[in-house]
Order: C-alpha cells, then structure tokens, then sequence
C-alpha cells in the first residue's frame, strides 16, 4: 500500500506542489503531507467544461487526486527502505545531541539494572527447565532494550498487551523475581493459580493482561480495549506488543484496522527480531517490514534501533504522546535480534548458524551499547558491574529457591473462575477426578499440592 501511496504522489506533482515535513519531535520520523493546488493553471490542448480540479478522481476508496493516462504498476522496489531511527551508536556515543533524552543517573542505572536482571533470570529459569524443573521456558536475550526502554516511556496505568517475550516490561513496573518464578513452576503463590503455561505471565494490579499462547489475539483485544479508553477520554493508551511473525496473522490485520477506522489511542509495536520461530523474514514477507504496513491503514509509522535502549524511550513517549492527544493509532517496529532460541522447544541451530548469533551477541548487544554510554559518562565501572551480577544472580538464586519450595494449588482450582456459580456439568467432572485420584492415589505425587479433600 505504501508503494501505491508513492506512486500517485509522482503523478500529482504534474499539477501540484507537495510540501513534505519530516518531524522527528525529539524521537520518531513521522511523515506528513500538506497539497497545495499550483499557481500556475494546467496547460490544455483542448477546452474542457470541467477545472481540473473538479475533473479529479471522486471515488470513496482512496485518496487519489489525479488522473493518469499511463498504464504502470507500483513496483516494490520503488525506494530504499524506511530509516531506522537511533540515538546512540554500538559503542554508546550518543549521535545528536538534541535526540539525548537526558534521563538522570539513576534512571540510567535503573535501566541497566533491569535489563541486566532480567538476563540472569533468563538463565536460571533457562537451566532450570532444562533439568526438568519446569516444564517450558521462552529467553529474552538479545531483546531487553525493547522491553525497558518503551516500559520506562509509558505511563505506569497504560494497559499492556503482550505476545510472550515481554518480561521486561513487568519487571520495570514491579513485578517481582518471585512472582516470575511462581508463575513458572505454578505454584502455590502463582496469580494464575497454576492454570496457565510458564512465560504467561498477568498483572491485574500492573495493568498488564494475561499472555495468551494463540499468536495475535491480543491485538484485536488491544484495538477494543484502546476504543473503550476513547470513549471513556482517560487519557491512557494501549501497548500492543507482538512479532514480526504475528503481523502475518489474520487477526494482526482485522487489528490495525479498526484501530485506524476507529481511530483508537493505541501503540502497536513489532518486536522484528528477525525468526518468527525457525521462519526468517525473508519467508515472512517481501515488503519493507512491517513499519511500511503503517500508511496503507492510514497511521503514523517509525522504525527504530530496537538494540538502543534510549532510542526505544524516545520513539515510545513520543508516540505516547501523539496517540493520546490525537486519539489515533501508531504503529512502531523495533529492529532487533533474538539471540536465544525461540523457545525451550526449539533448536535454532537448525536453522542459523553460530557465527551470525554470534556477531549479533558480541558486536550488537543492547546492554553491552548501554554499558558503553554509562561508562563513558563515569557512571559505571568493572568494580561496580562485577559487584551488581553476584547480587542479581543472588536475588534470582533466592527467588528461585523460594518457589520450588512451594508446593502446587489445590487441584479443585481447575474448576473454578470460569463461571460465577460453578455449572453441573463442571461439578459432576469435578467429583470424578476426585474420585480417580482417590482410587489410584499412589500414581500421583499428592504430598506436593495443597491439602484436599480427595
């Protein structure tokens, strides 16, 4: 749609001026377009009884302004790509001045800090499964900038929809090591009672809805919930988190668009790190990405250094900014790497080699770009990192060893918080799982769950 978009522009400035603003508002690049008719009059050959202007194209369904008399299809390759927006270079030096963010020391270390915690919580839950501990597990490595850096530019009461790989965002607004790990090995002290998969994760109190494992369908949920914060004028957004891989869903697009027709103050914003699971764009899609998608739905787009952590805030409170008070929708794309497998079910070395991740991990890492600039500031040293990864990974050890203390909910919670009052049906189902269990108790680790009545 965007080349369509393209084209038509070259035929219009026949008889018109385009006056082209590129804004980038202390973050994003965002286009727009202002028309102004010519003030010098279309030449004819022929006296016609219509202006040109009145004689221009009137259908509904698009928003073209000219005729052409040339037959010629909108080619894909018809420009280079849209910029990917940055702050900082890999070595941490910040490119423009004016695109610092100028967060404060502790902000910064903040920052450091979370991304950094949450690596070594990623490599214990890691581990853990694969000794059998827990039973699935999905890594962040290579994607913390994305997480932290859009997390710390939105308000703290914004609803959060997220895809699977969004443990960072939780982590920046208080959900503690603990309750990851209770989550995980669905436990007693698990929100979700144990009912849901190890990396799906919700916060009512932090706004954050529940991961669902279906691929993109907490997109058309985000596009309904940011048309309620319309009408209720809260002054909230929605983050929609979601993978390139999501964007090629039915649902991804059914999403963008009522979002766009409906005008809804919503970020969606693509993780593109480069596999949707062992699939590579370039299977994915022959397009320019998924921030190209942006104007064919008649919303604002940027693309952006996903590995730049402060180049990730200023995209999303700018974007924040514009959803809000324009009551529209933005889409982001966060250029980025997925350094670690897509899954515990997964072997990436199947598909990839070990050179390219390993030019990702050692020449491109965000918290390695983010080091860099806080050394150079004289916020960081060897003594203070060396000091800060035996106390995170302390705080994980601990976390950890508190959960796998903890013995499993009450079986009976399988039945509940469906249905107000619990249904017939469920309570017949109900008595004969414990009735089965009863009967053959000795096949079953009982000792590990809550006391029942079984």
């Amino acid at each position: 749609m965007i080349m369509a978009s393209i084209c038509r522009a070259l035929h219009i400035l026949k008889h018109y001026r385009c006056a082209e603003t590129w804004s980038f508002r202390s973050t994003s690049v965002i286009a727009t377009k202002r028309w102004k008719t010519s003030s010098v009059p279309p030449k004819h050959t022929a006296p016609i009884k219509q202006s040109y202007i009145e004689d221009r194209p009137q259908f509904p369904g698009s928003k073209t302004r000219s005729w052409s008399e040339k037959l010629e299809f909108t080619q894909p390759d018809i420009y280079d790509g849209i910029p990917v927006y940055r702050v900082m270079n890999r070595e941490g030096k910040i490119l423009d001045q004016s695109q610092d963010p100028q967060l404060s020391q502790e902000m910064v270390t903040n920052m450091y800090r979370k991304m950094t915690l949450l690596n070594t919580m990623d490599r214990v839950l890691y581990e853990s499964q694969r000794q059998g501990r827990i039973s699935f597990y999905m890594t962040n490595f290579g994607e913390e900038a994305t997480h932290i850096g859009s997390a710390a530019a939105l308000n703290d009461k914004d609803l959060v929809f997220g895809q699977y790989r969004e443990a960072g965002v939780l982590m920046w607004r208080g959900f503690h090591l603990e309750q990851f790990m209770d989550q995980c090995y669905a436990n007693i002290g698990d929100s979700a009672k144990g009912r849901q998969m190890p990396v799906h994760y919700g916060s009512k109190d932090l706004h954050f809805v529940t991961i669902s494992s279906t691929l993109a369908t907490q997109m058309c949920q985000a596009s309904g919930a940011a048309y309620s914060f319309k009408r209720a004028q809260n002054g909230l957004c929605v983050m929609c988190y979601f993978g390139e891989g999501a964007a090629s869903e039915g649902d991804a697009h059914a999403a963008l668009n009522f979002a766009a027709t409906l005008d809804c103050p919503v970020l969606f914003f693509c993780r593109n790190n480069g596999y949707a699971i062992s699939t590579p764009t370039k299977d994915q899609y022959r397009g320019d990405g998924i921030a190209a998608r942006g104007p064919g739905y008649g919303m604002a787009a940027v693309r952006v250094d996903g590995n730049d952590v402060f180049a990730m805030y200023n995209v999303t409170k700018e974007a924040r900014k514009l959803a809000v008070e324009g009551s529209r929708p933005i889409l982001i794309e966060a250029m980025t790497y997925r350094l670690g497998h897509h899954s515990t079910s997964d072997d990436s070395t199947v598909y990839r080699s070990v050179d390219e991740v390993n030019y990702w991990d050692k020449q491109d890492h965000p918290i390695s770009r983010l080091r860099y600039y806080m050394v150079n500031k004289g916020w960081w040293n060897d003594d203070m990192e060396k000091e800060w990864m035996k106390e995170s990974r302390k705080q994980v050890m601990e976390a950890f060893q508190k959960a796998e203390k903890k013995k499993k909910p009450n079986p009976e919670l399988m039945f509940s918080d469906v249905y107000d009052e619990v249904p017939l049906h469920l309570k017949r189902q109900m008595e004969e799982m414990k009735g089965h269990v009863s009967k053959y108790r000795e096949y079953y680790p009982l000792d590990n769950f809550e006391k029942w009545d079984s």
